[in-house]
């Protein structure tokens, strides 16, 4: 189920960003754009291997695709460790949103995926540290698995810049 969520999420992503207007074209393999859209990865081996990119700006709103606690060879880190694989999670997601000049006051939409619910409300206080002013909204949803077995939990972000 988790597997499809995130496919549908990512498909509705490509389908938002294939509609850019005529003469706008994406990156190039420099990563630079002609002002249609601003790709970033943050750890890039890793998210080509993937084939996936870590953040999209398009006008004001920034895109971030799920988060997982990963190391830079793509490896899970942490194994069965929820509050680490959180504390890599909310690092990575603030290292993007600071490369678009954003904010965690900044998050209008977190969805979170777990494969164990119960562990990630224990450690749910984590947030706490980086929503200093607001919690955006969002939804938490339990999973059978995630699309890299041995991680526990999976944040996608969305941000208005200011």
């Amino acid at each position: 189920m988790k597997t499809i969520i995130a496919w549908v999420g990512m498909a509705l992503i490509l389908l938002t960003h294939s509609t850019c207007q005529p003469g706008k074209a994406g990156p190039d393999d420099s990563g630079n754009t002609n002002g249609a859209a601003e790709y970033f990865n943050l750890h890039p081996n890793q998210q080509k291997g993937y084939g996936y990119t870590r953040a999209v700006r398009i006008g004001n709103t920034i895109r971030i695709s799920g988060a997982v606690s990963l190391d830079d060879q793509g490896n899970p880190t942490s194994v069965g460790d929820m509050e680490s694989q959180l504390k890599t999670i909310y690092g990575d997601l603030h290292q993007t949103l600071r490369h678009f000049g954003c904010t965690f006051d900044d998050v209008v939409v977190e969805h979170i995926y777990t494969t164990n619910m119960n562990l990630l409300k224990q450690y749910a206080g984590e947030r706490a540290r980086y929503y200093k002013t607001r919690y955006p909204l969002g939804s938490w949803l339990e999973v059978k698995q995630l699309a890299i077995p041995d991680v526990l939990v999976e944040i996608e972000l969305e941000a208005e810049k200011r």
